[in-house]
């Protein structure tokens, strides 16, 4: 066989050469290059100028030029003492195009094609349609659809490329049909099978596609069925086989496993052995907890895992930890010995973020709780990562640490973030609940890659015209204090929207100071002046009748409030775990024209359930004010009130609450004899706020909510939904408790 090839090769170069007699080369010329360099052919020929040329380096020429696989055909000659080389170059790849995939996408089905080498800039060979055929028909085999045919068809285009257009027909998908566990005594195969991603479909799978065959899957389930074991004592488990069959039709498919179980093993002694840094409290009552207990694979990949962490904060970065059962046959016992291997302590050189376009470096520093120069922990490392999520700015932060060249004792840390739209500008026209809206707004959260928060918003709609600036630097000090500034006007006729028919004038400025208690924990003050005035209207409430005639119409106010938060959120855009808590207190200082205090308690969780991406969503409010000194009445332009996009979503805004009474009707002038607008809220002293929420994490959101504002001492029992009454008795009027339910589906 191998003579034959030789023999053959060597009657093919032979073909390939133009016989001549030996002579010195003064130049060499290279004829039929159009995408291949020059450069690159005198890098792999094997003479240059100066040198002698007889028929055995013609054909070490040949052959090293055939070699780089870049020709069909090559031929040397000669012109003078010039040396001529005549190539004919393969064509190369100008792309590729996929055509009529849906189950597997493009990147997809891409990727797989590189894997065999096939992909834009390579050389185009006579095997290469072959390849990709072969290769997106296991592609899709893997997936369960075996009926797939690929169209592949090759465009011819300038300078000697191809670009291979491909069409796809997927065809259907075969369906799991049993999935058989043979050889399972100890377990029953519904146990084992829960735990497995491939499924033989249900009433719904029609909808859900549970049923799909994926090699993917069925390699995970592999893996999930050996974890099902070694977590529970059983290291000699083994799955002997396993066998795929498809029917006739390739419309079915039928898995099975045969398995073999063996004993029970449990844990005899444990051992800790290496160079350890740390006393051995710090490890012996969890290591002697697993004597006598069932082996757990999981539970040592934990305490492995637990050993890493107490290295890591302590610096030792790249600490090796290894659990190493020695299993004794005769009496189903393992000995388990933990081999530490702690290495160099490590500190970190340099912190380095990218990705932040936008934020300037020093706002993602400034959150930082590892420090260059310190020994590296990886609780602070992972702290800061946590802090970039909260701000808000981010839509990801990702962060690997990257050992530093020719040491073995320092790191870098590198922050990559994905920058996230925080702000908008620009003029509005719309319509809502309230009427026309025409205005301007600026709302930016990280102004300028600062971090600071601007707002600035000139507002006009047929209930109000409103004019507000607020501006706040979280890190006014170097420690972390806070310092915010607002000013707004106010100007506001709600008619006969949401709340009783008044109009009010209100101006006013405040500033903001917080301080961090600690990471996760900040307590606040806020100062506030505040000037209202109100003009009652022509068709006022008795509540707000009574209350200007109590209290007056023209209000000072200087109030504060002592604000207490605590924030553990996973990240501050679209949470998916952990809790924000905040405590309010303020009060008018005596000096006021009006003296009340209000308390409220805010509260939002959220838990992901561990399954279908879901995750459970609570929040609430809870509120409660009273006059106090000379004021008789709370105002009830600071009422709590419910309803809206900002409190309890599909209600519109403040509707929920205790209704307004009407004053007497002899005082007004009926053409029908009928009361107009009895219905509206004024809020109420007290508020109950409750919201549940399922959360799709990644797409949808479901809610369910409740909403109770109440009033003590009110009778709660009328309600005053009667947009006519003739007779206007007590009967038809009075406080509402309102109660409500509601389902919301809205996309994230």
């Amino acid at each position: 066989m191998n003579k034959f090839k030789i023999t053959f090769l060597t009657f093919f170069l032979a073909t390939h050469l133009n016989a001549f007699d030996e002579f010195l080369i003064s130049d060499i010329r290279i004829i039929g290059l159009q995408r291949v360099s020059t450069g690159s052919i005198f890098n792999v020929i094997p003479i240059s100028v100066g040198d002698r040329i007889d028929d055995g380096k013609s054909r070490d020429i040949v052959k090293s030029l055939f070699s780089t696989e870049q020709f069909d055909d090559i031929q040397i000659g000669k012109e003078g003492n010039t040396l001529v080389i005549t190539v004919a170059e393969r064509p190369s790849i100008s792309g590729i195009e996929i055509t009529g995939n849906k189950a597997i996408k493009t990147e997809q089905l891409m990727d797989s094609l590189d894997g065999v080498d096939v992909r834009e800039g390579e050389v185009y060979k006579r095997s290469t349609l072959e390849k990709v055929k072969s290769e997106l028909v296991r592609s899709y085999a893997s997936n369960g659809r075996y009926g797939a045919n690929v169209d592949i068809q090759e465009n011819i285009r300038p300078r000697n490329t191809i670009e291979i257009s491909i069409e796809v027909d997927e065809g259907k998908s075969a369906t799991i049909q049993k999935i058989d566990i043979i050889g399972n005594e100890v377990f029953a195969s519904e146990d084992l099978l829960d735990g497995f991603e491939l499924s033989e479909g249900s009433l719904f799978s029609f909808l859900s596609n549970d049923n799909q065959y994926s090699r993917e899957k069925l390699q995970g389930d592999i893996e999930s069925l050996e974890s099902f074991y070694l977590d529970r004592g059983y290291l000699k488990f083994s799955i002997e086989s396993s066998q795929i069959s498809l029917s006739r039709d390739k419309k079915s498919i039928f898995i099975s496993f045969n398995i073999f179980e063996g004993d029970e093993y449990k844990i005899s002694t444990v051992n800790v052995i290496g160079d350890l840094p740390f006393d051995e409290n710090a490890y012996l009552p969890i290591t002697s907890s697993q004597e006598g207990q069932i082996y757990s694979q999981g539970q040592i990949t934990a305490i492995e895992e637990y050993f890493k962490n107490i290295l890591g904060n302590q610096g030792y970065a790249f600490a090796e930890v290894t659990g190493i059962p020695v299993t004794n046959d005769d009496d189903k016992t393992v000995e388990l010995t933990y081999n530490i291997l702690p290495g160099n302590r490590t500190y970190t050189r340099k912190i380095l973020f990218t990705g932040n376009e936008i934020t300037q470096d020093y706002v993602l520093r400034r959150e930082m709780r590892q420090f260059e120069g310190a020994w590296t922990s990886d609780d602070n490392i992972e702290a800061g990562r946590i802090r970039l999520e909260r701000l808000g700015f981010f839509k990801e932060v990702a962060v690997e640490t990257i050992p530093v060249p020719s040491t073995d004792d320092q790191i870098d840390v590198l922050y990559s973030v994905d920058e996230e739209s925080t702000g908008s500008i620009g003029g509005n026209v719309g319509y809502s609940d309230f009427g026309l809206q025409l205005g301007f707004n600026l709302q930016e959260q990280n102004f300028m890659g600062t971090g600071n928060t601007l707002s600035l918003g000139i507002n006009k709609n047929i209930y109000s015209e409103m004019y507000n600036f607020s501006f706040m630097d979280p890190y006014a000090t170097v420690d972390g204090v806070s310092v915010g500034y607002n000013l707004y006007f106010r100007e506001t006729d709600y008619g006969e929207y949401n709340v009783a028919n008044y109009l009010t004038n209100s101006a006013g400025l405040g500033v903001q100071y917080s301080y961090p208690i600690s990471d996760t924990q900040r307590l606040g003050l806020n100062l506030t002046y505040d000037q209202t005035d109100i003009d009652i209207g022509t068709l006022p409430a008795r509540e707000i009748y009574d209350f200007v005639a109590s209290e007056g119409n023209l209000f000072d106010t200087l109030s504060a409030s002592l604000v207490w938060s605590r924030v553990t959120l996973n990240r501050g855009l679209f949470p998916t775990d952990g809790s924000s808590t905040s405590v309010s207190l303020m009060s008018t200082l005596p000096f006021s024209d009006l003296n009340y205090y209000k308390a409220s308690i805010q509260q939002k969780t959220y838990q992901p359930l561990g399954f279908a991406n879901l995750v459970f969503g609570f929040s609430g409010e809870l509120g409660y004010m009273d006059a106090y000194g000379d004021t008789n009445e709370t105002p009830f332009f600071q009422n709590f009130y419910a309803g809206g996009p900002r409190s309890l979503r599909g209600f519109e805004s403040n509707t929920l609450g205790p209704r307004s009474t009407q004053a007497p009707c002899y005082e007004f002038n009926y053409a029908e004899g009928s009361c107009p607008n009895l219905i509206d809220t004024d809020g109420d002293e007290m508020i109950d706020l409750q919201q549940l929420a399922a959360l799709f994490e990644t797409v949808f959101e479901a809610n369910l909510g409740s909403s109770t504002p109440t009033s003590t001492g009110e009778d709660t029992t009328k309600r005053g939904i009667s947009l006519y009454c003739r007779q206007c008795t007590d009967d038809h009027i009075g406080r509402c408790f309102r109660a409500s339910n509601r389902v919301l589906l809205s996309q994230r």
